[in-house]
């Protein structure tokens, strides 16, 4: 059996416990009345809904056979990308912060699903079908969504983490330098998974060669 069957089961469990977290997590909101547009304004909550869909169409694919692509490849590097960045962050700066998520849910959208997003992208490679360019795409989603937070928060004074937030961040600097951080942050990140994924598709050739 290969690598892609073996991975298809992983996929499709990990694909239930996201959808199955976030899901639980959303019902929570409703109960609290949270809001459902704040709580879709979480970058884990989305990025947790966007494995599951990567997660359950890489098994599909695979069970209908069909092959890697560089459009493929590049929708699985922003994957990638995402779920790593989300549990850096939180386990690095937000483990302490309080936020009423439930604490299996935590476990899931943040330590479990990003690694194994990063355990898939680790076995199954891009391998030299996705150029260093592709690196930069894997910015788009994060950039725009923080866009969007800084916009939307200082229409409506909600910030879904601190470091968008001015009062939390010392004003408007605070906010700009903690932001280019995180964005050098992730073109490091970007840019060394693309690498990993060469590097792993090149050792799994040589495996495969002795």
């Amino acid at each position: 059996m290969t690598r892609a069957r073996l991975m298809v089961p992983f996929r499709l469990v990990l694909a239930v416990l996201g959808l199955a977290a976030v899901g639980t997590q959303f019902g929570v909101t409703l109960t609290n009345d949270y809001g459902i547009v704040n709580f879709f304004s979480y970058y884990t909550n989305l990025s947790n809904l966007f494995a599951v869909v990567v997660f359950t169409v890489g098994a599909v694919r695979t069970l209908r056979r069909r092959p890697g692509s560089r459009a493929w490849d590049t929708v699985r590097l922003v994957n990638v990308v995402n779920m790593v960045f989300v549990g850096l962050v939180f386990n690095l700066l937000l483990a302490g912060v309080g936020g009423g998520v439930i604490p299996w849910v935590n476990v899931v959208v943040h330590m479990l699903v990003p690694v194994a997003a990063l355990i898939d992208w680790l076995v199954l490679p891009a391998g030299r079908r996705l150029p260093w360019s592709a690196a930069l795409v894997g910015l788009v989603t994060p950039v725009v969504y923080s866009v969007y937070t800084i916009v939307r928060g200082a229409l409506i004074g909600f910030y879904p983490y601190p470091f968008y937030d001015p009062a939390a961040q010392g004003g408007a600097g605070g906010v700009a330098i903690y932001v280019g951080v995180l964005l050098l942050a992730l073109i490091a990140l970007s840019f060394a998974l693309v690498a990993v994924g060469r590097l792993a598709g090149r050792l799994w050739k040589s495996t495969r060669r002795g």
